[in-house]
C-alpha cells in the first residue's frame, strides 16, 4: 500500500497515512479537526542502471 504525506494547511501539522488506491484523500486534519488538508508531493528517488541514460556513457550510440 502506497503512503502518503499530509500537511494542514491551518495548524501546519505533518502526518502521513498509508492508503489504497482507491481510497478517497484526506481532507480533514487529525490534529485540528479543519477541513484544511493537502496532500504533500515530493520528488521521488530513481536509480538508474545500466549504460544508454547519460549522453557520456560508452556503448552502442547511434
Amino acid at each position: 500500500m502506497p503512503v502518503y504525506h499530509y500537511r494542514c494547511k491551518h495548524c501546519g501539522h505533518d502526518f502521513t497515512e498509508h492508503q489504497s488506491f482507491d481510497d478517497k484523500p484526506i481532507t480533514v486534519c487529525p490534529e485540528c479537526g479543519e477541513p484544511t488538508v493537502h496532500k504533500v508531493y515530493s520528488a521521488v528517488p530513481i536509480t538508474f542502471k545500466g549504460s544508454g541514460f547519460y549522453r557520456t556513457d560508452k556503448g552502442s550510440s547511434k
